[in-house]
């Protein structure tokens, strides 16, 4: 969850307590070995004990809840090993992540997003799997998912879930706004569809907007999120084409970027986008101050859900001066006249190695912790918890028994977008990859705050994108049009 991703459930994630614990801690078992981060186990004979250490975001509502009950029952299963979780909030996951990694001593486990496979794979950090991973294991995933953790030959963890990035709009706004939701679920819409029904969203009150058709997180662990999410359906479904040229110097992606400054400038969303972070998003959408709201993801329905019991309970544990809200999920518009294609979350549990290399015993043993997190009971509990769909036949066996209050519009809607889902790319070299999180980092999410903040035009922004990207992949190695 950066997130990749993954900012999944990130704001169901304020407030929780979170109890540090050593990442890299010594085994101190019966024959004295030591595991730290994935550190070589030689003489560990088959069955001996030994130590997998994890270091978990909270992916779902209760998922760091469960930590020790996952660890019982793993350590049950396997009486020889002990799985020990290390909690994170998803704001000081990569920072954690990268000191730990950065110091040659990572966890054997951290549950990340699938595109930040590549930055670790170049710094040599990650275990590949796939001579370790049973074909059990891996007939167990859904084909789809499972191919974005796979970074050319290798095979670098298992993955949780594929979750759409999508909207969430206010069933009642949407419905006194006129909107079609049923119709967009459907059938999607276009960019100029998009931008005349959130202006019909927009409530004043004088010259104060109290409720804003478009509200989107840009802040904080979002600041990636809007424009990535976009760009997809805008004739780019990756940072890099087919054969491998970086593809933001598209002329599609300055139309997204005007587009952007547009819904700004239309009054159809906040002035201070930019200052506008996961939680202020999501406590805006349940206090009824926007009418559609993004990054959407399948869990905010159940988190609504539980507000609204939380309102009718009249307990006083709901979101202050919320109001009860139908979460209806909605795909986002395409752009520039193209296909639609839906950003996907694929984030997983993934396998790291420290400065030597692992033993064979200890390398089985870690697949087998990651294994078991990512299936069965774990990943059905889980996956219920956060309203997404299982992806190993073990959790959809697992989750016959477990009930959801789901509406059916929504489940329906969620499988349109994961029909558009944009494929893994395990083709794309490491070094492309990790030059593309770079030039994000440094160029693209700045200049796009800048933009939110109007203090640059669409036009600056697309062109130091485009000279960095000259700068990095050469003349030969971007898109020209």
């Amino acid at each position: 969850m950066k997130t990749k991703s993954r900012v999944l459930a990130s704001v169901l994630a304020l407030g929780l307590s979170v109890t540090t614990l050593a990442a890299c801690s010594s085994n101190n078992n019966d024959n004295g070995s030591n595991n730290a981060g994935g550190a070589s186990n030689a003489g560990n004979a088959a069955g001996a004990k030994d130590t997998i250490t994890a270091l978990l975001p909270p992916v779902s509502p209760t998922y760091q809840e469960n930590f020790d009950q996952m660890a019982k029952d793993f350590n049950a299963k396997y009486p020889n090993l002990t799985l020990k979780i290390e909690p994170a909030s998803w704001e000081d996951m990569t920072q954690k992540l990268d000191t730990q990694v950065n110091a040659g001593s990572p966890p054997d486990i951290a549950f990340i997003g699938s595109d930040g496979i590549s930055k670790y794979v170049q710094q040599g950090m990650l275990m590949d799997i796939k001579d370790a991973a049973t074909p059990d294991m891996i007939s167990d995933f859904d084909t789809a998912p499972f191919e974005y953790m796979k970074n050319g030959a290798g095979i670098y963890g298992f993955p949780a879930y594929m979750e759409a990035h999508a909207l969430g709009g206010n069933k009642e706004f949407l419905e006194k706004a006129g909107i079609d939701y049923k119709n967009v679920q459907k059938n999607g819409w276009t960019y100029d569809e998009f931008r005349e029904a959130i202006k019909k969203g927009v409530v004043k009150e004088g010259n104060k907007t109290s409720r804003y058709g478009f509200v989107f997180a840009t802040a904080g662990v979002a600041s990636k999120d809007y424009l990535g999410v976009l760009v997809k359906g805008a004739g780019m479904p990756n940072a890099f084409t087919t054969d491998n040229k970086y593809a933001y110097t598209s002329k599609n992606y300055l139309e997204v970027l005007k587009d952007i400054r547009q819904l700004i400038d239309d009054g159809s969303m906040p002035k201070e986008l930019s200052s506008v972070d996961a939680g202020k998003r999501w406590n805006m959408f349940l206090t009824g101050q926007t009418m559609i709201t993004g990054k959407g993801l399948a869990t905010f329905e159940n988190s609504a859900n539980k507000n609204n019991e939380k309102i009718d309970a009249n307990d006083g544990s709901a979101v202050k001066g919320s109001i009860k809200t139908d979460y209806i999920v909605l795909p986002v518009p395409s752009f520039a006249g193209q296909p639609p294609v839906t950003t996907v979350a694929v984030d997983g549990y993934v396998t790291f190695r420290g400065k030597k290399e692992p033993s064979a015993e200890h390398k089985a043993n870690v697949v087998k912790a990651a294994y078991f997190l990512a299936s069965g009971k774990v990943a059905a509990t889980t996956n219920n918890d956060l309203f997404v769909a299982n992806i190993t036949k073990s959790g959809k066996t697992a989750a016959e028994g477990m009930t959801t209050n789901r509406n059916p519009d929504n489940v329906a809607a969620v499988g349109v977008l994961l029909s558009h889902a944009a494929p893994a790319r395990p083709d794309i070299p490491v070094e492309l990859g990790a030059k593309a999180i770079k030039l994000e980092d440094e160029v693209i999410v700045p200049k796009l705050q800048a933009l939110l903040a109007g203090e640059i035009s669409p036009e600056d922004m697309y062109d130091a994108v485009k000279k960095a990207a000259i700068d990095t992949f050469g003349e030969d190695g971007v898109v020209k049009e």
